[in-house]
């Protein structure tokens, strides 16, 4: 819902940086999510829920007063009309299938993989500290994203941010120490910012003519996809197998590469995607 109010009301120059902002906060909730951890872990187990609970409202009321507040003040929506000869077929296709192979990408290089790689270096009560330098880079990189994103478009800066990505993890399994692989978890981080932000301008400007919150749902609901078939590897014990573990260590990297290069091939024929 809030993209959706982003993309009917919001001009597209300010998309990407409006979307920066929106991601910020998902950011700073993945660095701090250790941390709240350890501080929860002795605490009464219900209160996890209470808290995710009265944040889930809080965001809710939030929704809905801004909606109500746009639409008292008689915010007309900015979407531009069906109007002229017709436009290019949008690659709607080709860019939600590259955001399931980013979204996978993801899942398995921080979820499955990150913590084996810190565990090479350094005992497991020190993960805590080490996992968010991921979404500090995803924090860091988020504004020079969505300048770049303003002037080249969420297709490219989504196909340039997925072969860095590839790019960081798989240097990162083959890091032969600490520092070496803080700095590539921070630059794969910093990537996977540079992808989502880029993905939801895309996703906006795909959607331009009042097919936001759809194409937005769709994004979504297509990351939450990634994040059930990781669940799933977790639940089933299968990413304990030696032969399926080796398997995860080159997995981001075939995924995001592949993504990346697809996404950079639609670019040609669809300039429609490039935010002026």
């Amino acid at each position: 819902p809030p993209l959706a109010l982003l993309g009917k009301h919001a001009s597209r120059p300010a998309v990407p940086w409006l979307s920066a902002l929106t991601l910020f906060g998902l950011g700073v909730a993945g660095a701090i999510a250790p941390y709240l951890t350890v501080a929860l872990r002795e605490a009464d187990p219900r209160l996890p829920f209470v808290l995710s609970s009265v944040a889930l409202a809080a965001a809710t009321f939030g929704i809905v007063w801004m909606e109500r507040a746009l639409a008292d003040a008689g915010a007309a929506p900015t979407a531009e009309a069906d109007t002229g000869p017709p436009k290019p077929v949008q690659p709607m296709l080709g860019f939600l299938f590259a955001v399931v192979l980013l979204g996978l990408g993801f899942q398995v290089h921080f979820a499955l993989n990150s913590a084996p790689l810190y565990l090479r270096h350094v005992p497991a009560a020190d993960l805590a500290y080490l996992m968010p330098v991921f979404w500090v880079g995803f924090n860091l990189l988020l504004l020079p994203a969505s300048f770049a994103t303003r002037h080249f478009g969420g297709l490219a800066v989504m196909g340039f941010g997925g072969i860095a990505g590839a790019i960081a993890s798989l240097l990162a399994i083959n890091a032969g120490n600490l520092t070496a692989l803080v700095v590539l978890q921070f630059i794969a981080g910093g990537a996977w910012g540079c992808v989502l932000m880029s993905a939801i301008a895309a996703a906006l400007a795909i959607g331009h003519t009042g097919r936001e919150g759809k194409i937005t749902g769709a994004l979504f609901a297509l990351l939450a996809l990634a994040t059930m078939v990781r669940i799933a590897v977790v639940a089933t014990g299968v990413g304990k197998d030696p032969s399926f573990a080796a398997i995860l260590g080159w997995t981001p990297t075939a995924l995001w590469l592949l993504a990346g290069t697809l996404l950079l091939l639609l670019l040609p024929a669809q300039r429609k995607l490039i935010v002026p």
